[in-house]
């Protein structure tokens, strides 16, 4: 199962400072938190997705302009995430992001979050690029795609292109 197989090396690959990786701290605020005092189990998505948002920031890719002059949206197509630990109310987390497979129209990413030493969640992302009017799955722009290979200037992207 291609599920199983990533869940099993996603703690190693998604270690701070691993090749192609991109580390956003966050800080955990009251509002993220539920009744237990613990960060609410679909928070981390949001924390994930500031992290993806910055990442693609930091390749260069403008989501506000890449909708309004080339009519193209980045959207999830599916998550799956695994709670391994509970975050609390003013702990600092890392949050680390990493290509996985960078495909046609379609990008995978892995996830993790960090408190210090202490792996909290993962999660499996994957990303699809649509036209903003028709909702439809269109080839990521020459451009952008171009730019996710080099990512966040450190040269090539460590992804897989196989199915480009």
């Amino acid at each position: 199962m291609r599920g199983m197989e990533n869940t099993a090396r996603l703690p190693e690959a998604l270690q701070p400072g691993v090749d192609n990786a991109s580390v956003w701290p966050i800080r955990v605020y009251y509002e993220d938190t539920d009744a237990g005092g613990i960060v609410f189990y679909a928070n981390y998505l949001k924390f994930f997705e500031r992290a993806r948002t910055e990442w693609l920031r930091g390749c260069g890719v403008d989501q506000h302009q890449l909708a309004m002059r080339d009519r193209v949206l980045f959207v999830v197509r599916s998550t799956a995430v695994d709670y391994r630990s509970p975050a609390r109310l003013d702990e600092l987390l890392s949050i680390v992001s990493r290509v996985e497979r960078l495909g046609r129209a379609s990008v995978d990413f892995m996830q993790a979050a960090w408190r210090g030493n202490a792996l909290l969640a993962t999660g499996t992302i994957r990303v699809a690029c649509v036209d903003a009017t028709t909702m439809r799955p269109i080839p990521i722009p020459d451009h952008v795609y171009a730019a996710l290979r080099r990512g966040q200037g450190n040269g090539p992207a460590a992804v897989s292109t196989a199915t480009r």
